[in-house]
């Protein structure tokens, strides 16, 4: 990854050529490495790239120095955030070797204090795509105001390079057209069913009531232990036509049905879940049930970490398009703390010695350099 700021240098400068006393790729390095080492504000921008103003130079020109914080603010909340993602998305492209068959989980977050009482401006909501098998962000795609992730699914969908992977999404993406982006990206689907397709719904359910069926059916089962749970997941995948099911003619190459039994041991107390997907692989009872995990991994590895590690949702920042920026450098940086296998201490920790070793921070930021 040691020429990812090479991406960066297609994004528009949004000031008039008299106004640039710092170089908008010198800022854009500066805040980058702010917050890896853990900055979460303008200010503690600034106050990064005064301290480590020596090693900032080994990269970057910094003629004028370091850029004061409300400099810093106004140039990345003034940045075309479609321009950023998409020098993102295009270093990820080119960074990230998908394996075939690798889970692409999809999954939208909301940066909760970005909201602005005064000029009615709702928390911004993203939208982001994670290799579950890489352990990276491959993209994201901001939801917008009047709309809701539906929409902003396929726009990132169609900027990605998935062929060959699975695509996993939770039940707002479960619609034909999402559906059909991801077969014409080269991947397959496997989509969480609730509701919000009623008859479909109705019909897998009713289907896998069934004491017995005229279809070909595989069945797995799997169970973890630890912390006092007891958790047996069982899962049935039903390879389907549309004799069977009617509902299910209008989604492109629907091959199977899955289904989740969930059930949990905790104190003594046991509790059964069902859940339902439907999906465009073939029958393999056993891939479906690691496919349908592994989605979980956008929650655990992805929004928990930019919550507890990062303190997205404690971001104030609001200012013009700043928080979908901060945003997107918060999950560029995470790639590089995950891309490092160096140091085996924590992401946090990871962070906090990085703002002393020059050395580890040199191999995190341009690791080849």
């Amino acid at each position: 990854m040691s020429d990812f700021m090479s991406h960066f240098n297609t994004i528009p400068d949004p000031r008039i050529e008299r106004c640039k006393r710092h170089a908008l790729m010198d800022i854009l390095f500066l805040s980058i490495s702010a917050v890896l080492c853990g900055a979460e504000g303008w200010e503690e921008i600034e106050d990064f790239g005064h301290a480590r103003l020596d090693w900032l130079k080994k990269y970057f020109p910094f003629e004028n120095g370091i850029p004061k914080h409300d400099t810093i603010a106004r140039v990345l909340s003034r940045l075309e955030p479609k321009a950023l993602q998409a020098s993102f998305i295009a270093w990820m492209n080119d960074a990230c070797q998908l394996t075939q068959g690798e889970v692409i989980a999809i999954d939208g977050k909301t940066v909760r204090r970005s909201f602005k009482k005064g000029d009615r401006k709702s928390a911004i909501h993203m939208v982001s795509a994670w290799a579950c098998q890489n352990n990276m962000v491959l993209g994201q795609q901001k939801v917008n105001a009047k709309s809701n992730e539906i929409t902003a699914i396929p726009a990132l969908l169609e900027l990605l390079d998935i062929n060959g992977c699975i695509v996993t999404i939770d039940a707002m993406g479960c619609q034909t057209a999402i559906a059909q982006t991801i077969l014409e990206q080269g991947a397959d689907y496997v989509l969480a069913l609730k509701g919000n397709q009623g008859d479909l719904s109705d019909e897998v359910k009713m289907l896998f009531a069934q004491s017995k069926l005229p279809l070909k059916e595989q069945n797995t089962e799997e169970v973890d232990a630890g912390h006092g749970r007891i958790e047996t997941r069982r899962c049935r995948q039903i390879k389907i036509n549309s004799k069977y099911l009617p509902a299910g003619e209008r989604w492109p190459k629907l091959n199977s049905i899955i289904e989740i039994e969930a059930t949990r041991i905790i104190d003594n107390q046991t509790s059964t879940e069902k859940r339902y997907y439907i999906s465009s692989l073939g029958l393999n009872a056993e891939k479906a049930a690691s496919v349908v995990r592994q989605h979980w991994a956008i929650e655990n590895k992805l929004h928990w970490v930019l919550d507890v590690s990062f303190r997205e949702d404690e971001s104030r920042i609001r200012r013009n398009n700043g928080a979908e920026v901060m945003s997107t450098l918060r999950r560029l940086t995470l790639n590089l703390l995950k891309a490092n296998t160096s140091s085996k201490a924590s992401m946090k920790r990871k962070r906090k010695i990085a703002i002393m070793d020059d050395a580890l921070r040199s191999e995190l930021v341009c690791p080849d350099i």
